[in-house]
């Protein structure tokens, strides 16, 4: 990990995990891990979703909320088996299966965050999340590559 100074920091409860950073995708949208992606190529697959054709491998996913139930928690070990799984998962808020799903899969995840991750954090942006403190922090701004602010 790099010791960038955070250019913003969201802090809440303590998360599942370890820490990881990465690059940030962003929805205003829920997630449901088996009807909202293609599991053989961990892109997101239906249509109506806002982050249609993108790929969450690799990527530290943020969501307005959790959708769906108990095959979540399948849906995320398969694309972690198959490499395809986002590097961390942060929500508005989250529910229990999706939390079982993140520790099942040893996928970070955060939740409950201040200020709010939808709409402080940008696709593009580079973040990192210690979820043992419940914190994510923004260390660059899209369009800011190769900068720390």
């Amino acid at each position: 990990m790099t010791m960038a100074t955070a250019t913003a920091v969201l802090a809440g409860p303590a998360g599942v995990g370890g820490p990881v950073e990465g690059e940030a995708l962003v929805s205003t949208q829920g997630f449901n891990a088996r009807y909202d992606l293609d599991r053989t190529r961990g892109v997101f697959s239906r249509p109506a979703h806002d982050l249609y054709g993108q790929s969450c491998a690799g990527k530290i996913v943020v969501f307005a909320t959790a959708k769906g139930g108990i095959a979540t928690s399948w849906a995320l070990l398969d694309l972690k088996a198959r490499g395809l799984a986002p590097a961390a998962l942060i929500f508005r808020e989250t529910n229990p299966v999706m939390v079982q799903g993140a520790v099942l899969a040893d996928i970070p995840l955060v939740h409950r965050l201040d200020p709010d991750p939808v709409t402080t954090i940008r696709t593009g942006d580079w973040v990192r999340v210690v979820p043992e403190a419940g914190r994510v922090e923004i260390l660059r701004r899209d369009g800011a590559r190769g900068k720390t602010w």
